[in-house]
């Protein structure tokens, strides 16, 4: 795997919300001249959202499945000032400074279990991922999914690593797996199993895993509130992730049954 660059960007125009989310993305256009879907530090989950989007979209990345270009996104306090919705108003308010922004997929279409494209050995890598990371929102309700140019892209890891929502008790999801994952959209399709997991093992490891999380803005990390340091809250995503891809057959185990 090449090493992790993610780049930085600025945000010069706040074209519109899109309301699919829960949390209010937005669709706007940065200083490179591209579009983006930026998920707002303001929303709902806050800082953690954007934490897990990254960890999880580079991960996925890293295993070889189709992902948004991930940004960095500046933005300022001009945008709240001229925005007349009151919602949006506040909630560019909140998230002047860093944000994350996914390459906007124009002409994508949402993926739908009954008639889009996911091949069996992708459906698995998709599972097993969700597995990893316990993200619960990959269901038939939303798949967060789209197909671009006859390929599956992933969208929208916020809602994985529920665990760092509660700093207090986070080791106690260390021995646990993934029930969850019998509501996965993919978990029909998904016949190649212990074939996706040979192949997850020999892409990530310890060092990817690591340079992965060494990504985490400071900024997203720094919390009064919070019983841990921003240091000791790597190290947590880090042996979180370790634990789970040292107990992938269980994870491949817990699907199989479930399917």
């Amino acid at each position: 795997m090449n090493a992790i660059e993610i780049r930085t960007v600025d945000v010069v125009q706040y074209i519109k919300p899109l309301r699919e989310g829960g949390s209010l993305p937005g669709l706007v256009k940065a200083d490179d001249e591209f579009l983006y879907v930026i998920k707002f530090r303001g929303a709902g989950q806050g800082k953690k959202a954007l934490i897990a989007e990254l960890i999880g979209a580079e991960l996925a990345r890293a295993m070889g499945l189709q992902v948004p270009e991930i940004v960095f996104m500046n933005l300022d306090d001009s945008f709240s000032k001229t925005e007349p919705d009151e919602e949006i108003q506040d909630l560019l308010k909140f998230s002047v400074g860093l944000n994350l922004g996914l390459h906007f997929l124009s002409g994508s279409i949402v993926y739908d279990p009954l008639v889009s494209i996911a091949d069996p050995f992708t459906a698995s890598k998709v599972v097993l991922l969700d597995s990893m990371i316990s993200n619960i929102d990959r269901t038939a309700k939303n798949t967060n999914l789209l197909n671009w140019h006859k390929e599956l892209w992933l969208i929208d890891h916020g809602s994985s690593f529920y665990f760092h929502h509660n700093w207090e008790t986070w080791q106690t999801h260390l021995e646990r797996t993934f029930p969850a994952i019998k509501d996965h959209v993919l978990l029909e399709r998904a016949t190649e199993l212990p074939k996706a997991a040979a192949e997850i093992r020999a892409q990530i490891d310890e060092t990817i895993i690591a340079e992965i999380v060494s990504k985490i803005p400071e900024d997203w990390l720094l919390s009064e509130s919070e019983p841990l340091s921003p240091k000791e809250m790597r190290s947590a995503y880090k042996e979180f992730l370790n634990t789970r891809l040292a107990k992938l057959e269980v994870l491949v185990k817990e699907a199989q049954d479930a399917r």
